[in-house]
């Protein structure tokens, strides 16, 4: 258990208190006393059993198998109670975030095959519960019992839009560090670890109207778009660009204030789709597969703006020194008047050259703007149709073969308002994205570990 001793225990339990972030050296300890065939761990003091619930959580571990049961549980927000699912494990819930919430039963036959099979817990003092979790995960089940066994007090009283930075808070470097070689060690354990060995970027096969696209989806942002198209107007570079706004049936004034812009530039594309089915995903799609797009295809929010007007040029610059698959710079979070915010820079300093694809599938984001090249995108099919993930399943696709060029000095400016589509997510929606994204890194394994199999790269040879 972690934290205090507001939990109250049964007489004939034996309580161990251990930090939230264990080190490996404490959790190999309390593994070597556990005598009995389970052992809990909470990581939360304020959790409050429900009726015979580690009962039910015994018999469903009994009755399945698995590794490790966890559970939904009830929220208590200023004396208030929610629901709180949590969402089924899957072969890409490899991320360090994964919610369990704050019970983990643990089955002590599980733990010691794991540990015997792929290795002791790390020397690590942040990151061992990750560590034990995935050891576990890959010859046992993860059991996720949708019932509300428990309840915890909520103390963070943050919006889902004020909380999605925390992983990259720079205090969190050696947290970061830690989690991304346990990862690292995993994919090798599971054969989807993939060797710094990169293919070059295609040469255009074709002519493109333009060196560079600048590519903005767009719906129902008449407060923003204008900002957003005069910023990739206002580039200044020493090659021809244009900027493809993908209007996905905009129901206020977006439509015309675009059409206006558009009268005055022709290279503003002002594109309709037919389609009314289209997500994010699908809006990028009609803008490179249209005659429009450049030989490169860069991103730009709808809601947001480029730092300065050397953006594009920098970006391109990238390109043009080694033929990468894409390039992904750096961004700085601001409110809507463009004055920086917390976390302020988000550069995403853990990405390395060597690992940064394998550690891609432990992260939720990868930085902005995102510069692709438009031949490969081609080639891979485009972008899921959706409005969540889209540009992280790409980004790992494209990274599987392809290397991927970083900037980390600001160049664009992350405007965080009230209308942003995540500022304030119901737990449902949460729910819904993460375990999308869960599924775009269960794909991306499973393609990595058969890639390897063809290429002689097998579970533990590496």
């Amino acid at each position: 258990m972690s934290g205090s001793q507001h939990f109250v225990f049964p007489s004939h339990c034996e309580v161990r208190h251990i930090p939230p972030l264990c080190s490996g050296k404490v959790l190999r300890q309390i593994i070597g006393h556990v005598s009995s065939k389970y052992f809990l761990l909470i990581t939360d003091p304020s959790v409050q059993l429900g009726q015979l619930a580690l009962e039910r959580m015994v018999a469903v571990a009994e009755q399945t198998n698995a590794g490790l049961v966890y559970s939904d549980y009830y929220e208590v927000k200023n004396e208030q109670r929610t629901e709180h699912p949590v969402i089924d494990y899957q072969l890409g819930s490899i991320r360090d975030g994964f919610d369990f919430g704050s019970l983990f039963l643990f089955s002590i036959a599980a733990v010691q095959h794991a540990i015997k099979k792929y290795g002791a817990i790390a020397n690590v003092r942040f990151a061992a519960l990750y560590d034990l979790r995935l050891k576990v995960s890959i010859d046992h089940r993860l059991f996720h019992l949708p019932e509300y066994l428990y309840s915890r007090t909520e103390t963070d009283a943050r919006a889902s839009g004020e909380r999605q930075f925390d992983y990259v808070d720079p205090q969190q470097r050696q947290v970061q560090r830690e989690m991304e070689a346990v990862c690292k060690q995993h994919l090798k354990d599971i054969g989807a670890y993939l060797p710094p060995k990169f293919i070059k970027s295609p040469r255009p096969k074709g002519v493109f109207p333009a060196i560079a696209s600048v590519i903005i989806p767009v719906r129902d942002r008449a407060r923003t778009i204008a900002d957003a198209v005069t910023s990739a107007l206002a580039q200044q570079a020493d090659f021809s660009f244009n900027c493809i706004v993908v209007d996905n049936h905009s129901t206020d004034d977006t439509t015309n204030i675009i059409k206006n812009i558009a009268s005055h530039d022709d290279r503003v594309k002002h594109i309709v789709p037919q389609r009314t089915d289209l997500g994010i995903g699908g809006c990028w799609n009609e803008a490179i597969f249209s005659e429009h797009c450049g030989q490169y295809a860069v991103q730009l929010d709808s809601d947001d703006v480029y730092s300065d007007p050397k953006t594009l040029q920098k970006i391109i610059d990238v390109f043009r020194t080694e033929r990468y698959g894409m390039v992904i710079g750096s961004y700085k979070v601001v409110n809507s008047k463009l004055q920086e915010i917390p976390p302020g820079i988000i550069d995403h300093r853990e990405w390395t050259p060597n690992n940064g694809r394998n550690n891609a599938l432990r992260i939720n984001g990868l930085g902005a703007p995102r510069a692709f090249s438009t031949e490969i995108l081609r080639c891979m099919g485009g972008f899921p149709n959706v409005s969540y993930g889209e540009d992280y399943a790409a980004v790992l696709m494209v990274a599987r073969q392809y290397q991927i060029g970083r900037l980390y000095e600001p160049l664009y400016c992350c405007r965080r308002w009230e209308g942003n589509s995540d500022a304030a997510l119901s737990i449902d929606r949460i729910n819904r994205n993460d375990a999308y994204k869960d599924k775009i890194r269960t794909i991306e394994i499973l393609s990595r570990c058969s890639r390897n199999t063809h290429t002689g790269l097998k579970r533990k040879s590496l």
